[in-house]
């Protein structure tokens, strides 16, 4: 039985954190939203402000605590943790927050061992293999935002090139959130259409393997453009981490291509990594093995293998 307005803490009152709670509370898909951040006057300050808008939105008790306020949470939110610069990489981030995961799992898991976790701190496919072995939960109960928002840019950029709704387009981006992630075109449809196909006949493009490469590249480097010019993203991750919760919350079963432990994907083990996932009130119940190209299925394993040596600089 899927809960009625869950209990949702979010660890870290920053961009996301706070960008996040606000696009909850707007939902109505919370009953109770708890911030938790090392810097409590932020938080309070956070929750004060949410507070005050609540006639304009739903019912939701909004108050920050520490980590005891994640006891009895259905879902804990976890953006904490050192933020991207311009010209770094989400992997040049690996040693500082790993460290800050060592604090802060246990510090949730005593209070919320049942809760689903989702993690959105870079490099998050990184971060969502530590949390898993630090936590002991079940893997399906360990969820990274991975590359959803890495879709979400995907279509929105297509859909600029093919003048087409995004909704009306389906393609993926797998693997790692970050420089090695890459788009399944062979997958990819508008319309029910080929991409490719489509964007040849009905979007006039001129050479159509040349345009998806544009756009890729576009989707690619559009964080680090974002962090460039306002320091920080936060409006379209806290939107996908909506779309995540309420997959979660209302048991919809959606598929979303979350990081989650693979095993036995062409070969490939023991590793969180983006690929298209069943979630819902369970969490990850089962992932999807696409039929990928060749080449695909090469930058796949390229993807994988690249963070499996980073965890083996990792001691957990």
């Amino acid at each position: 039985m899927e809960p009625l307005n869950p209990k949702i803490a979010i660890i870290g009152a920053g961009n996301v954190g706070s960008t996040f709670a606000f696009s909850l509370m707007i939902s109505g898909l919370a009953r109770e939203i708890v911030l938790v951040d090392k810097n409590e006057l932020l938080a309070k300050g956070e929750c004060m402000d949410l507070n005050h808008g609540l006639s304009f939105a739903h019912p939701t008790k909004i108050y920050a605590a520490g980590f005891e306020g994640c006891k009895d949470a259905d879902i804990v939110v976890i953006t904490a943790g050192a933020n991207q610069k311009p010209g770094q990489s989400r992997t040049d981030l690996v040693k500082e927050n790993v460290a800050i995961f060592k604090d802060i799992i246990p510090a949730i898991t005593k209070y919320s061992g049942n809760a689903i976790l989702l993690i959105v701190t870079n490099p998050v496919d990184i971060l969502t293999y530590v949390t898993l072995k630090i936590s002991c939960l079940p893997p399906g109960r360990v969820i990274g935002s991975g590359t959803v928002l890495d879709t979400a840019r995907l279509k929105y950029v297509i859909s600029e090139y093919s003048k087409v709704d995004p909704g009306n387009i389906h393609a993926y981006i797998i693997g790692e959130h970050g420089d090695t992630e890459l788009p399944v075109w062979s997958n990819a449809t508008i319309g029910g259409m080929d991409i490719g196909d489509y964007c040849s006949v009905y979007a006039r493009l001129s050479n159509a393997k040349n345009e998806l490469s544009e756009i890729f590249e576009k989707v690619k480097n559009s964080a680090y453009q974002i962090i460039e010019s306002k320091g920080a993203t936060n409006y379209s991750i806290a939107l996908a981490l909506l779309k995540i919760t309420q997959s979660i919350v209302r048991n919809e079963n959606s598929i979303l291509p979350v990081s989650t432990l693979i095993t036995d994907y062409y070969d490939i083990n023991d590793v969180c990594i983006s690929i298209p996932s069943h979630v819902n009130i369970n969490g990850v119940t089962q992932f999807l093995k696409l039929d990928l190209s060749e080449q695909e299925q090469k930058l796949f394993k390229k993807s994988a293998n690249t963070l499996k040596k980073i965890i083996k600089t990792i001691v957990i």
